[in-house]
């Protein structure tokens, strides 16, 4: 009866489950050595001067990519390449700041064989990490997620405190030089901004274009 229903015997049906069981535990393993690993490089290598580009920035999108994740409805396996990818979207700031995406990239490739992830998994992970490039060119759903997950605070609440954080970053390194500039700047970039997948959309969309609103009238009294 097992043999017909399933298309094999019961010992080989045993043997395929705990062989797929190890093989998730293997990965969950391996995934949870790898967030520490990045966390702590990112905590301790990260340029201080990075107000938004910290190491908090991507634990923020970790969580804003798994929120998305389960709206949209995606396996086990992809999300733990969304996490990986989002360990290491902005690594590439520990050495550049501009292009930051190619040698993050770079160094998923160094890191990753190390913890078996197979050459195909990190080609899925760097085109995650490219897509995150503004402006945004997702071509997949994973990187649709992670490029909503990197923008996620565009649509929330704390909007102002963390543009805050970018708007000193972007003084910083010479992008903007006053406040004007920075405002026009959001406009700029928030009508040219758009979300990629259905949650986002619908539940950070409305309040970006709020925010947009309302600095648009800030620009409108210089």
């Amino acid at each position: 009866m097992v043999n017909s229903y399933f298309g094999c015997s019961l010992p080989e049906l045993i043997g395929s489950y705990l062989c797929d069981c190890l093989t998730k535990r293997h990965q969950l393993t391996a995934y949870k050595d790898i967030e520490k690993l990045m966390l702590a490089r990112l905590e301790k290598e990260l340029p201080a001067n990075l107000s938004y580009h910290g190491h908090f920035h991507t634990k923020d999108v970790l969580t804003a990519s798994m929120q998305i994740a389960e709206a949209e409805n995606i396996s086990d396996q992809e999300k733990m390449l969304l996490r990986i990818a989002a360990l290491f979207h902005d690594s590439g700031f520990i050495y550049v700041y501009r292009d930051h995406e190619a040698r993050g990239c770079l160094l998923a490739k160094e890191i990753l064989p190390g913890f078996g992830v197979s050459d195909q998994d990190i080609e899925t992970i760097c085109g995650m990490i490219m897509a995150t490039k503004v402006p945004q060119a997702p071509n997949n759903k994973l990187e649709r997620i992670i490029c909503d997950a990197d923008l996620d605070y565009l649509g929330r609440d704390d909007f102002y405190p963390i543009g805050r954080t970018l708007y000193r970053e972007f003084l910083e390194y010479g992008i903007i030089h006053n406040e004007e500039e920075w405002n026009r700047l959001q406009v700029k970039f928030l009508e040219n901004h758009h979300y990629h997948t259905s949650y986002s959309r619908q539940n950070r969309d409305p309040f970006k274009q709020k925010h947009l609103e309302e600095i648009k009238k800030v620009v409108a009294t210089y």
